[in-house]
C-alpha cells in the first residue's frame, strides 16, 4: 500500500514538474511559493507523506519520500526545499505529548510546519506553560505555514536549557527579510514572537521520546534532516545536468562550427558529472535504506551509524555542487543571464551548502566518532 501511494505521489510530481519549472521566474521574483501551487502540492499528498496512517497520512517509507522531494528539486530548487521543510511536521510534532499531537492533526493530515532550531528566543515558565519572546531566522515557507516551531532558552536555569515551542500562525509576526542570493523562492523570512503564552503541552525538548512508535520517529532528527538536505542537492544537480544537456544540443559556441554537444572536453565533463551524480544518488539511497531498515527493526542508531549518515549527506551535497558548477561553467556567457535556469541552479546549490548541517566541520566531528574519540553527540 505504501509503495502504491508513494508511486502515485512521485508520478504526480513528475507530471507537475514542467509547470513548476515554467513558474521558476515567478517563484523567484515573489520570493515564495504561490498559494495555488501550495494547494496543488497539498492535494497531491506532499504534506501528508510522512504523517502516520493513524492520523490520515500516507506514512511513506523514507526512500519513497526522498524520491518525491528529489523530483520537486529537479523541477525547481526552492519548491523542493520548501516542501522538504513543510512535510517534515510529524518528525518534530511527534515529540509533543500524544494529546497535543492528536489536537494538531484533528483537522486532517495536511499540516505544514515552519520555524527554526537556532534558540534565538527566551521563554519564561509561568502557570500552565511558558511566555516566549524572540526573533528567529530562516523560516522556510512561513507565509503558508499553519504552525511554527520556535526553539528557545528557558531563563530559569533548568537543564536542558533549550525548549521548543509550537505556535499557531496567529501568534507570530512575519518580518520581510528574505532578500538573498539563492533559494530565493523559499520565503525563508524571519518571524517574531512577543510575550506569547504557550501551553506546556505544546512544548518539547529535542531528544524527547516520540509520542508515537512508528519507524519515522525512531530516526534521529538530525540524521533525517541531513539526508533530506543532501537529497534536495541531488535534485538541483539533476536539473542542472538536464539543462546543460539541452543547451549543448542547440548551442553553437563562438568561432566553432558544430553544436557544443560535439565538443570533446564537454563530453568528458558531462560523462564524469553524470557518473558523480549517480554515485551520490546511489550512496544517499543506500544510507536511507539502511536508516529505514534500522528504524523498522527498532534497532538503536549507534554513534557510528549517525556519523556515517552525516558524512554521507555532506559528501553528497559537495558532489552535487561540483556537478552544478560544471554545468554552469559549461553554459558559458549565456549562463549568466537571468533567463538561464543554470544561474539559478548555481545560486540555489551554493545557498544550500551554507546550511550548518552540511558544513565541512561535519567530517571532523564524524571522523572523531569513527576514530573512537569522546564526542558531544548532541548534534550528530
Amino acid at each position: 500500500m505504501q509503495s502504491t501511494e508513494g508511486n502515485q505521489i512521485v508520478e504526480a510530481m513528475r507530471l507537475m514538474a514542467p509547470s513548476i519549472s515554467a513558474r521558476a521566474d515567478e517563484i523567484e521574483q515573489e520570493r515564495r511559493l504561490p498559494l495555488d501551487l501550495v494547494a496543488q502540492l497539498t492535494a497531491a499528498g506532499c504534506f501528508r507523506m510522512l504523517v502516520p496512517h493513524s492520523h490520515g497520512g500516507a506514512e511513506l517509507e523514507l526512500t519513497k519520500q526522498l524520491q518525491v522531494i528529489q523530483e520537486l528539486a529537479r523541477a525547481d530548487g526552492s519548491v523542493g526545499w520548501t516542501v522538504m521543510i513543510g512535510c517534515a511536521a510529524p518528525v518534530l510534532l511527534g515529540l509533543l505529548p500524544r494529546e497535543a499531537f492528536d489536537a494538531l492533526y484533528a483537522g486532517g493530515p495536511d499540516v505544514i510546519l515552519g520555524g527554526a532550531f537556532n534558540p534565538t528566543g527566551a521563554s519564561t515558565p509561568v502557570d500552565g506553560g511558558f511566555k516566549i519572546s524572540g526573533q528567529w531566522t530562516f523560516a522556510s515557507g512561513c507565509q503558508h505555514c499553519h504552525w511554527f516551531l520556535a526553539n528557545s532558552v528557558v531563563d530559569d536555569g533548568r537543564e536542558p536549557p533549550m525548549r521548543a515551542m509550537v505556535l499557531p500562525l496567529a501568534d507570530v509576526e512575519i518580518k520581510d527579510t528574505w532578500s538573498v542570493s539563492g533559494l530565493c523562492g523559499t520565503g525563508s523570512h524571519d518571524f517574531i514572537v512577543t510575550d506569547v503564552f504557550v501551553p506546556a503541552e505544546r512544548t518539547f525538548c529535542l531528544g524527547d521520546e516520540p509520542c508515537l512508535d512508528v519507524p519515522l520517529l525512531r530516526i534521529p532528527e538530525l540524521s533525517f534532516s541531513t539526508l533530506q538536505i543532501g537529497n534536495v542537492a541531488i535534485g538541483i544537480a539533476q536539473g542542472a545536468l538536464d539543462e546543460i544537456t539541452a543547451v549543448a544540443a542547440k548551442k553553437v559556441p563562438a568561432f566553432t562550427r558544430g553544436a557544443f554537444a560535439s565538443n570533446a572536453l564537454f563530453q568528458c565533463q558531462l560523462g564524469e558529472a553524470d557518473a558523480q551524480l549517480r554515485a551520490a544518488r546511489a550512496l544517499l539511497r543506500t544510507e536511507a535504506e539502511l536508516a529505514w531498515a534500522t528504524a523498522v527493526g527498532g534497532t538503536p542508531f549507534m554513534p557510528q551509524h549517525r556519523a556515517r549518515i552525516r558524512t554521507t549527506a555532506t559528501w553528497v551535497t559537495r558532489a552535487a555542487t561540483s556537478v552544478v558548477d560544471m554545468a554552469y561553467t559549461a553554459g558559458g556567457g549565456s549562463a549568466i543571464y537571468a533567463r538561464s535556469p543554470l544561474q539559478r541552479r548555481f545560486r540555489d546549490i551554493h545557498a544550500l551548502t551554507q546550511h550548518f548541517a552540511v558544513k565541512p566541520d561535519t567530517f571532523t566531528h564524524a571522523g572523531a566518532v569513527l576514530a573512537g574519540q569522546e564526542v558531544d553527540l548532541t548534534f550528530l
